[in-house]
């Protein structure tokens, strides 16, 4: 169910609108925090319905949506639009990261979701996106949640790796159709941002992830990037007028990567 946390329509001009897939946790949750804190109003969904985050003052559009679904992201944009009049960035944050092991062992059903969700559901959502661009004055930001496993091939990652490969280069295309409508985009890997996501590499045996080391010491040293410090590099992004960036002609053009947090010592 789509429910507006105020209970009224919002004059367009009153705030700027970001909607964030996956947003029940993790980075999703954490950006949607920042971005409320800004002044951002938000559509926000996931499978699981996210809660408003407490720095959410003003209206929110929250639903339970499966990003696999092109008609329902279609509806909850539609619906995100109808309450809060437009959207003007656009977080295709969702995805998961299993099956991990070797190709050979993974399981069919668990390779067809992965794409699902990680593949169709950002090219659901940047399609989504596009369509509302073009159908206003002004332009926008489409930001695809990507990561460095995109170029960088991990022994038990290939469903991981081969997706994030995939949504570069699906980024790369939307940006060079939608150039010319004002819809610009990003590839942003989010650097190493300790989710449950984190957590559950971690927890993967060395003989199904033989890089899994790395990441245990990355939670030794701490070193990671906060959500909230890549909400406000998103917003600094669009601040900036980043997204203004000339068309695109290469998947290098559209990666953009997080920097790494300074460290508290």
């Amino acid at each position: 169910m789509i429910a507006l946390t105020n209970g009224s329509d919002v004059d367009e001009t009153t705030a700027r609108v970001a909607v964030i897939t996956g947003a029940s946790r993790g980075l999703g949750a954490g950006m949607a925090g920042t971005f409320a804190t800004h002044g951002w109003q938000l559509g926000l969904c996931a499978r699981t319905e996210p809660e408003a985050p407490p720095e959410a003052l003003d209206a929110i559009v929250v639903a339970s949506v499966d990003v696999a679904d092109a008609e329902a992201m279609s509806a909850f944009a539609d619906e995100v639009v109808g309450r809060l009049g437009r959207i003007d960035l656009w977080v295709n944050n969702a995805g998961v990261l299993d099956p991990i092991g070797p190709l050979a062992d993974a399981d069919p059903d668990s390779l067809r979701r992965h794409f699902e969700v990680n593949v169709l559901g950002t090219m659901h959502g940047t399609a989504a996106f596009a369509r509302h661009v073009r159908s206003r004055p002004g332009g926008g930001l489409l930001v695809n949640i990507s990561s460095g496993a995109a170029s960088t091939p991990y022994e038990g990652w290939a469903a991981y790796c081969g997706s994030k490969a995939a949504v570069d280069m699906v980024t790369a295309v939307a940006g060079m159709e939608e150039h010319s409508h004002g819809l610009a985009v990003i590839a942003l890997s989010p650097g190493v941002v300790d989710t449950g996501m984190q957590a559950l590499i971690r927890a993967t045996p060395a003989d199904a992830f033989p890089a899994v080391g790395r990441f245990l010491q990355l939670h030794e040293d701490s070193a990671f990037n906060d959500p909230e410090w890549v909400a406000q590099f998103v917003l600094s992004q669009f601040a900036d007028g980043e997204h203004t960036r000339g068309d695109p002609s290469s998947v290098q053009s559209v990666r953009v990567r997080v920097p790494d947090q300074p460290r508290v010592n």
